[in-house]
C-alpha cells in the first residue's frame, strides 16, 4: 500500500510543479489572453495536486474524494495544454497525464 501511496504522490507532486511552471510561463508568452484557460486550468490543478498529496500523505478517510476530482480536472488540465505548441504546455500536459492515470489507478485499488 505505502508504494502505490508513493508512485501517486510523486505523480501528484511533478504534475503541481509541472502546472506551476506552464502558468508562469504562459504569462510570459506574447500573446497571453490566449493562454487565459491554459493558465487557469493550470493553477485549478496545481492546487487540487497538491492538496490531495496532503490527504494521501496523511492516509485521510476524505482522500478519495480528492482523488477523483483530480483525475478530472488534471484530464481537463491536458487536455487544455496539449492544445499549445509550447514545450512547457506540452511537458505540463504529460505530467497531468500520468497524474491522471495514478489516481485513477489509486481509485480502482
Amino acid at each position: 500500500m505505502h508504494q502505490q501511496n508513493q508512485q501517486l504522490l510523486d505523480a501528484l507532486n511533478a504534475c503541481v510543479a509541472a502546472c506551476e511552471h506552464c502558468a508562469s510561463a504562459c504569462l510570459q508568452e506574447d500573446h497571453v489572453k490566449m493562454m487565459a484557460r491554459c493558465i487557469s486550468l493550470d493553477r485549478d490543478c496545481s492546487d487540487i495536486c497538491a492538496l490531495t498529496a496532503r490527504f494521501v500523505a496523511r492516509g485521510s478517510e476524505h482522500a478519495q474524494h480528492l482523488i477523483r476530482e483530480c483525475a478530472e480536472l488534471c484530464k481537463a488540465c491536458g487536455d487544455e495544454c496539449a492544445k499549445h505548441q509550447h514545450q512547457h504546455c506540452q511537458e505540463c500536459a504529460e505530467a497531468c497525464r500520468r497524474c491522471e492515470q495514478a489516481c485513477r489507478q489509486a481509485m480502482a485499488a
